[in-house]
């Protein structure tokens, strides 16, 4: 049976709409200067279009093979599979495939491009180390990310800012006029601009995913105690093994570097005090008890 939704929060979907709307004003502005220089991008344009097409339909692939994770069956993981299934009605979203990352560092995350081609990863360290509901409130975060479509907007909000990373250190052979500013130069600047702004949009996609995962299980409070132990449990993690997964680490439901993250500007998660902040504010607002 689907949940009912409880709220929705307008402060973070007009901030969500707002991060969108600045970059896609940026882009504007960017390829308008660019055709006032003369620049001539045809052939950069195709080249990483198709190369963010390559990645946006093979995501799920890379991601899976970049963690060593294994496909399961239902006759492999039936009680993981149980769940996913469950928290799927809940979410009137179609099953994606079930993963699991031999690993004993606590985490989980979920890609693809779409509902319909998506895998849903939980390492061996998280099924080890958290109760059954709290990996409920973690499936159902990494849910709301599918549901989302989160891969395809990051792709489509990074696209045009890996157009600029190329041509500020090519940029002085696309332009066949000289008049007016370099393009390397307006180019260093949208890339700069849009990082940050990509980053934003990253983190208020975590908190859109944590809520979601709220409104779905009905309980804030399993995904608040699943985030703590997840972060504190890695600080037991062998800093070796926590190497191996920082690749990763933008797809995790908690970054394996999460205490060592110097200024909000440069992450791509939020604090974690922020997200049990606001899962506790989600938590009040349905009446759920929430342990000190």
């Amino acid at each position: 049976m689907r949940r009912k939704a409880y709220g929705r929060d307008f402060g973070l979907s007009s901030r969500m709409f707002l991060t969108m709307f600045l970059l896609g004003a940026l882009y504007v502005g960017f390829f308008g200067l660019l055709l006032q220089t003369g620049a001539s991008l045809g052939l950069i344009v195709v080249a990483l279009g198709g190369l963010a097409f390559f990645q946006y339909f093979t995501s799920d692939k890379i991601a899976l093979r970049a963690s060593g994770a294994r496909i399961m069956s239902p006759e492999q993981a039936p009680e993981l599979h149980a769940m996913v299934e469950r928290l799927c009605a809940m979410a009137d979203l179609p099953k994606p495939r079930v993963a699991v990352i031999p690993t004993d560092v606590p985490n989980a995350f979920a890609t693809g491009r779409s509902p319909k081609h998506s895998v849903v990863a939980v390492t061996e360290g998280l099924w080890k180390r958290l109760e059954p509901r709290e990996i409920e409130g973690v499936l159902a975060h990494e849910l709301t990310h599918v549901g989302n479509r989160d891969v395809a907007v990051m792709t489509f909000a990074s696209f045009f800012s890996n157009v600029a990373a190329m041509l500020m250190w090519f940029g002085g052979g696309f332009g066949r006029d000289r008049e007016g500013p370099p393009i390397a130069l307006i180019a260093m600047a949208v890339y700069f601009i849009s990082f940050f702004l990509i980053l934003a949009l990253s983190r208020y996609r975590e908190f859109g995913a944590d809520r979601g995962a709220a409104l779905i299980t009905g309980a804030p409070e399993q995904l608040m105690s699943a985030l703590q132990k997840i972060a504190s449990d890695m600080t037991r993690i062998p800093q070796r093994d926590l190497r191996q997964m920082e690749a990763l680490n933008a797809f995790f439901i908690v970054p394996t570097n999460w205490k060592r993250s110097v200024g909000t500007l440069f992450m791509t998660h939020p604090p974690l005090e922020k997200r049990l902040a606001r899962l506790g504010d989600i938590a009040a607002e349905m009446g759920r008890p929430v342990a000190a």
